[in-house]
């Protein structure tokens, strides 16, 4: 089991903090690049954050070809059982709200309950680049 205090030091962070609440917000493995897409912020970013909380045993993840799914261990111990419950108690906040609002509407897109798109926020984030590129030639 993770020491209490690897736990509540992961946890020390925004960007962790509005991670967990989208694995609260569904019983859903959840893939990197739907998390960029909810949170809007770029891979390595949530990748970073991810092996944080994952070395602090509060995730498990699963390779399926290219993808990894990411989940909240719910089984590892009575300390996460009741941290989760209280954490999704009290992330209620406008920032996890439309967090949780982006990532639900992120996995309408998926296809027999898996990721199929990709990175969707990347390619807004490449074609604002180019057009903002396109706009100083001129």
């Amino acid at each position: 089991m993770t020491e209490p205090v690897e736990i509540f030091k992961s946890l020390g962070d925004e960007t962790r903090l509005r991670l967990v609440n989208l694995f609260l917000q569904t019983d859903e493995d959840l893939c990197v690049c739907e998390m960029v897409d909810a949170l809007e912020l770029p891979q390595y970013q949530i990748s970073k954050h991810l092996t944080i909380l994952k070395n602090a045993g509060l995730l498990q993840a699963t390779r399926e070809g290219t993808w990894i799914y990411y989940r909240l261990d719910r089984e590892e111990s009575p300390l996460l059982r009741d941290l989760f419950k209280v954490l999704s108690r009290h992330l209620s906040q406008q920032q996890f709200a439309a967090d949780a609002a982006r990532l639900a509407q992120r996995l309408v897109l998926r296809e027999d309950g898996r990721c199929v798109v990709g990175f969707i926020f990347a390619a807004k984030m490449n074609k604002v680049r180019m057009n903002k590129r396109q706009r100083h030639k001129k």
